[in-house]
């Protein structure tokens, strides 16, 4: 047994090394020197595509409920469990895309994720009934949660390390965008031609797969060395110099090959131990903070707190897709931690005042001022997460996870994403029943020990390469 640990241990060091002797030349912010990278623009607009379909699909049942329920005769149980069924879906897409990302590549997952949203839109669009209607919706599950896995982990292995942070957060911006949209479109459109629409994001993606080469670093570890080569050359400019990179994205793919097969169970051992706790615990702060019940439920509380709620809902969508452009604009430049401790103290102080808001209307005070304080403390809550905890989590969990255990651990992780966003969307009626004023502060709360988490556990990706990060934090 010593002996198995010390050899581990030794190959566990040799991933940092190569890393050292190639830092120096690297100087250059990540890129090779003489490229130019139009693209990985072009790659990750064909990546986020798939982030939009994912927002096409979250917000499709918000503005078609009255529609569907007239022309198929459904009680509010069943488009009930049609509108919720998709998390069901998203979390069967999370646990089990992680392994088909890393058998069939970052392409080939994308197409298997818009694979399963086209058959659910197919389904959408020719239901007679709520059993078709239900198979569809699950189906456009399972790809959403597929994308929010491989969008993100295929952006932060083809991108350079001075852009990863703003092209990963382009992903939550295109999210948001696509809820945005589909619910605009959704008022103008019937429900049908609604699911026709929401095929074209999956057709984009797929055309545009053709022309944009596979993940280098994926290649790498598959032993195709030329197509692994030849991808990087194409990602980074036909002039550029991509020996050192390539060096050291190869160095450490060999360490990580002279370690056992990583299995799920292997992602609790000591050596990803730190890499298994950032990432999950930081999904865990983002969706348990109440993100998804103020979400789905905004309209209500604006009524609630006596606000209008369709002025209120309006500038909340517009301040949110604002608010993430601007995060993902600077996070290269401000860093993740920084970002992240801003936004989830913004997050504490929005919670805060939109419970005095509803003590003061419980107890009947000040009861002008009421609105107002609700309004400012939800649009406050919502600019202040978009800045930040919307984006930052995702990006970091696509950085950290070395690429023997990276399918594994991030489908666990996109797997409490998503039970955190059923959990706290099915608790939020129930918590605003008991008490109104308590429930934000319970969010509060959550969102002060997310401060204190980031702050002991989570490190600073800025200007790293993926390789530097990993070989840093697993040791």
């Amino acid at each position: 047994m010593d002996i198995k640990e010390d050899v581990e241990s030794d190959l566990q060091e040799g991933i940092t090394d190569p890393l050292m002797r190639v830092e120096k030349n690297l100087a250059d912010g990540g890129s090779s020197r003489g490229g130019n990278q139009w693209m990985v623009y072009l790659s990750t607009f064909v990546a986020v595509c798939g982030s939009y379909e994912f927002g096409c699909c979250i917000g499709y049942s918000s503005p078609t409920q009255s529609a569907i329920r007239e022309d198929l005769s459904l009680t509010l149980a069943e488009y009930s469990v049609f509108g919720s069924i998709v998390t069901f879906g998203a979390m069967i897409g999370a646990i089990t895309i992680g392994p088909i990302t890393d058998f069939l590549g970052r392409k080939g997952a994308l197409r298997v994720s818009c694979a399963f949203c086209v058959a659910g839109w197919l389904a959408i669009y020719f239901s007679k009934g709520a059993l078709s209607l239900d198979i569809g919706r699950l189906a456009t599950g399972y790809g959403m949660g597929a994308f929010s896995y491989v969008v993100p982990v295929f952006i932060a292995e083809i991108a350079p390390k001075n852009l990863r942070g703003r092209l990963t957060a382009i992903n939550q911006l295109m999210i948001i965008s696509g809820v945005s949209i589909s619910f605009i479109i959704g008022v103008l459109v019937s429900w049908r031609a609604l699911a026709l629409i929401g095929l074209v994001p999956c057709a984009v993606t797929i055309f545009g797969l053709f022309f944009i080469p596979e993940s280098p670093r994926w290649l790498a570890k598959t032993g195709r060395q030329r197509e692994f080569e030849m991808a990087l050359q194409k990602l980074r400019g036909k002039d550029a110099d991509i020996s050192h990179e390539a060096a050291e994205i190869q160095d450490y793919i060999d360490t990580l090959d002279r370690l056992p097969k990583a299995k799920l169970l292997d992602l609790f051992q000591r050596r990803y131990s730190r890499s298994v706790i950032i990432g999950v615990g930081l999904m865990v702060c983002q969706q348990f903070g109440g993100i998804n019940g103020v979400c789905f439920y905004v309209s209500d509380i604006f009524d609630q707190a006596g606000f209008s709620s369709s002025i209120g809902t309006i500038t909340y969508a517009i301040l949110q897709v604002v608010v993430t452009g601007i995060g993902a604009a600077v996070m290269d430049k401000a860093g993740r931690k920084p970002l992240i401790l801003v936004s989830a103290s913004g997050v504490v102080l929005g919670c805060l005042l939109t419970a005095v808001s509803f003590f003061l209307k419980v107890h009947e005070l000040a009861l002008t001022a009421t609105p107002i304080l609700a309004v400012t403390g939800i649009l406050f809550y919502i600019g202040s997460f978009s800045i930040g905890m919307g984006a930052v989590p995702w990006v970091v969990m696509s950085e950290i996870f070395p690429i023997n255990i990276k399918g594994q651990a991030g489908s666990l992780a996109t797997l409490v994403n998503w039970f955190g966003a059923w959990l706290c969307s099915y608790t939020f009626n129930y918590l605003m029943s008991w008490s109104s004023y308590g429930t934000f502060i319970l969010y509060a709360a959550i969102n002060a020990l997310a401060i204190l988490f980031v702050t002991l556990m989570v490190p600073e990706t800025k200007g790293k390469t993926l390789e530097q990060i990993q070989g840093a934090i697993n040791k």
